[in-house]
């Protein structure tokens, strides 16, 4: 039995969520086209035939420019030097940019194994991947380099046997009905998160917080209270959106996932609540019972 821990690592939008999901087989981190979507670290477990990987999926490093980004990067670079393997994730049909070797100076900081996940290489040729190999393993002592195609699941097999070689535990941390360590509730209140953020691109900002206040279970279904938080009143328009068109589109298709999450027919009875600024907001979340959810 092997096991150990391994960062995603990358800039915004490379596809960290994707592969993380992948991996594990089931969709536990939201994705979308809006930069910093992630806030929070999330554990994906991978359970193989004699080895257990416990893959975090961080916000994606990038030179902040506001307290957000700070506090992103921050939550970032913690987990750099305490994994087993790191996994510096590129879209390849980007250009190298400042951005990635603003990463890679980072990972020199760490004595860590690291391994180049080149992804979405299903939209570019082989004669097109070649020289993207050539340019990155110039910048830096690369463990192995590997192509993959998260969204659509290629040569994952290949990756899990190359991060296996450098696990150094023998233990099983997690059993092998656990998959993530994110809270139910908490897995929910992404999957509505990921639908504002779809559906409302830059007019709500990402102070816009999803709680799931209760979720209750019979039988048949299961039913979900969740509230969007915005701190104003414009904000809570749009998101309720023109004869209140805006929150019945989010609440449909979240709860779409919602119910491949929990393996049920699901109730969504999802809310708009304002809440004027940052001090009654977080109010607001501890009387819930919510300690540690991320604020910018």
């Amino acid at each position: 039995m092997k096991s150990g821990f391994v960062s995603i690592v990358g800039r915004p939008n490379v596809g960290k969520s994707t592969l993380l999901n992948a991996i594990i087989g089931k969709k536990i981190a939201i994705t979308s086209n809006t930069a910093q979507t992630t806030r929070n670290m999330i554990q994906g477990i991978y359970h193989g035939d004699d080895v257990q990987i416990i893959f975090v999926d961080t916000p994606g490093i990038h030179k902040p420019h506001n307290k957000l980004g700070q506090v992103l990067n921050k939550q970032a670079y913690y987990n750099l030097s305490d994994v087993d393997v790191i996994l510096f994730l590129v879209d390849v049909t980007e250009k190298l940019g400042n951005g990635d070797k603003f990463i890679l100076e980072k990972l020199k900081e760490n004595d860590v194994p690291v391994i180049l996940v080149l992804n979405k290489m299903d939209k570019i040729t082989y004669l097109e991947l070649l020289p993207k190999i050539e340019e990155y393993k110039d910048l830096y002592p690369f463990q192995a380099i590997i192509p993959v195609s998260a969204y659509k699941k290629k040569n994952l097999d290949d990756l899990i046997q190359t991060v296996s070689k450098y696990l150094k535990d023998d233990i099983k941390y997690y059993d092998e009905e656990t998959i993530t360590n994110v809270s139910e509730k908490f897995s929910v209140s992404e999957l509505i998160r990921e639908k504002v953020l779809y559906h409302t691109k830059e007019e709500v900002p990402h102070s816009v917080t999803c709680i799931t206040e209760e979720i209750s279970e019979d039988k048949s279904s299961i039913r979900v209270i969740a509230s969007l938080i915005v701190d104003r009143e414009n904000l809570k328009k749009i998101l309720i959106g023109k004869n209140g068109t805006m929150i019945k589109k989010i609440g449909t298709e979240a709860r779409h996932d919602i119910e491949k999450l929990l393996e049920k027919k699901v109730y969504l009875d999802l809310r708009v609540r304002v809440v004027p600024n940052w001090r009654d907001k977080e109010s607001f979340l501890r009387e819930l019972g919510y300690e540690d959810i991320s604020l910018d």
